[in-house]
């Protein structure tokens, strides 16, 4: 019997390994790659929409995902490699009591939703941290980005990056986290808010407030042309909140599926030594790529088209 290479395919279960051990960076790369790529073809495909708007949402969009992506690669690696850490050591860092209490009746730790939810509010947890700094940046971001769009730029007006990285002593920072897994209370927030869409939860939660500081920001950028400003604001009102809304309801109508889909790899990959990882790997992964998918490719026109009408520009 021939199986579906989406169950056996090396590419994709290392995908999903890093999607659960480095989950807010996972969450980046994903934007990064469909917002300097789809997101601006969508946005720029909007019909009957003003081009200049088309321009100054697209460079939000590229600001927005490149500001995401290299600030979570300065945070996530200390986070990532100490949680591992606890992962692989458990008796070094967590209490025996903490232990039970977080592998919650299951065959193994990493097998417990519960732990899952303890570690992945860390992992996830990271984006709401850099949310209001991701969008200061933003904004500020845009009118550089804007420039790239007009003929007239010069190279000296792009911006080289270097890659970030924070080490930081990775022995610390799992001690750190191992002390609020330790917590009484934090036990009882992953255990009884296990079985809870939470992923998805964080994810949103981040989108609002990174939207809500981008708005201010702009709102008191004396950089963005004035008349740009009001659709640019209403672009990302519109992009957020009809995101959250579709995301959790096609979240929701694919659940089963999802399930479905999770036991037929368990099935296949029964004998893999890292099933537990993957598996967590499809549950993180899962709420990333639908609100990605729909936030980069259907709500762009949307989004751009609406705050075009709700603007009161009427150059076309």
């Amino acid at each position: 019997m021939k199986v579906n290479p989406i169950y056996t395919s090396k590419i994709i279960k290392q995908g999903l390994e890093f999607a659960a051990d480095n989950s807010a960076l996972f969450a980046a790369g994903t934007t990064l790659v469909l917002s300097t790529a789809i997101r601006p073809l969508s946005i720029l495909a909007t019909p009957k929409t003003d081009r200049e708007n088309k321009k100054v949402a697209c460079a939000k969009s590229i600001a927005s995902s490149l500001t995401g992506y290299f600030l979570m690669l300065a945070v996530s690696k200390p986070f990532s490699r100490s949680i591992q850490k606890i992962n692989n050591q458990p008796q070094k860092y967590l209490k025996n009591k903490t232990f039970e209490v977080l592998k919650d009746g299951a065959d193994s730790l990493s097998k417990s939703k519960a732990y899952m939810l303890a570690t992945q509010m860390f992992k996830l947890g990271l984006g709401m941290i850099v949310a209001a700094p991701k969008a200061i940046i933003t904004a500020a971001g845009v009118p550089l980005i804007l420039k790239i769009f007009k003929p007239e730029a010069s190279p000296e007006t792009v911006v080289k990056s270097k890659d970030p990285t924070f080490t930081g002593k990775s022995d610390a920072v799992a001690k750190g986290i191992s002390k609020v897994l330790n917590n009484t209370k934090y036990q009882e927030f992953a255990t009884k808010f296990k079985d809870s869409n939470f992923p998805m939860h964080i994810v949103a939660l981040t989108d609002v407030i990174t939207t809500g500081t981008f708005v201010h920001q702009a709102k008191n950028s004396d950089k963005i042309p004035q008349d740009r400003k009001k659709p640019l604001i209403h672009n990302a009102i519109f992009s957020t909140g009809l995101s959250i809304i579709s995301s959790y309801f096609i979240d929701k109508l694919l659940d089963k599926p999802t399930e479905k889909f999770i036991e037929k790899f368990k099935e296949i990959n029964k004998k893999s030594p890292k099933l537990d990882k993957y598996v967590e790997g499809i549950r993180i992964a899962k709420p990333i790529l639908i609100m990605g998918g729909i936030y980069y490719t259907l709500i762009p026109i949307i989004s751009t088209f609406l705050a075009d009408r709700t603007s009161g520009n009427d150059k076309k």
